[in-house]
């Protein structure tokens, strides 16, 4: 049997939502809220996609203020204006260009501002060419953020509803538990579409339901 009654703290998030605290994120929290008490002006978050670090990142950027930008397409002459933040979240730091990010970093530090990287992989795995760059990201604490586990899907997958308005069967969630991806995202689509199918349908929100849409037959009616 599934055990179905969450009991996980909240955590305010970017937009209406909220950031659910789990074993597989805890340190990551522990981490963030530390700030602005780092041992140093950068941390870097790493994990798979649809961990939850990106929304992590979000929860750290409205607390502090802090801009954010995406480390694609990164150029030395973007670095001095964005340096200019006390705070800054730089998403998929791995695919910045070496000399601008090793530019950044040392910006920031000179102005005592702090830095947050998301990453999928932590830096001892990148392909690094410049060794201060590397120096300096090896040297600054690196926090895995390990994918969901059934539990917290369900958790999610039950807050989701609820911020529709809609109760769901414990059989309709123990249902999506065993067929869905442990992923954020995978548990915001499905409830987006069972919703917009029984919206369609005028039906609530069964096991009958919730297989026609991951079979994709709700979707194409």
């Amino acid at each position: 049997m599934i055990q179905l009654a969450f009991e996980f703290p909240h955590r305010p998030a970017f937009g209406a939502a909220d950031f659910l605290v789990a074993p597989c994120n805890e340190i990551a929290v522990s981490w963030l809220d530390r700030w602005p008490e780092w041992p140093g002006p950068a941390l870097l978050l790493h994990g798979p996609p649809g961990c939850g670090k990106t929304h992590l990142a979000h929860v750290w950027q409205a607390r502090a203020g802090a801009a954010c930008r995406s480390a694609v397409g990164l150029t030395a002459e973007d670095v001095p204006g964005i340096a200019e933040a006390a705070a800054l979240v730089l998403d998929d730091a791995e695919r910045a260009a070496e000399r601008p990010l090793l530019h950044l970093f040392n910006l920031i530090a000179e102005r005592r501002g702090h830095l947050l990287l998301t990453a999928a992989l932590p830096p001892s795995r990148w392909a690094i060419a410049l060794p201060d760059l590397r120096s300096r990201l090896l040297a600054i604490p690196t926090i895995a953020v390990l994918p969901p586990d059934e539990g917290l899907i369900g958790a999610i997958l039950v807050k989701l509803f609820a911020d529709r308005q809609i109760r769901v069967p414990e059989d309709v969630l123990t249902y999506l538990l065993s067929r869905i991806d442990r992923s954020f995202a995978a548990a915001g689509s499905v409830v987006e579409r069972l919703d917009r199918a029984a919206l369609a349908a005028g039906r609530r929100i069964t096991v009958p339901l919730a297989r026609q849409v991951l079979e994709g037959v709700a979707d194409e009616t």
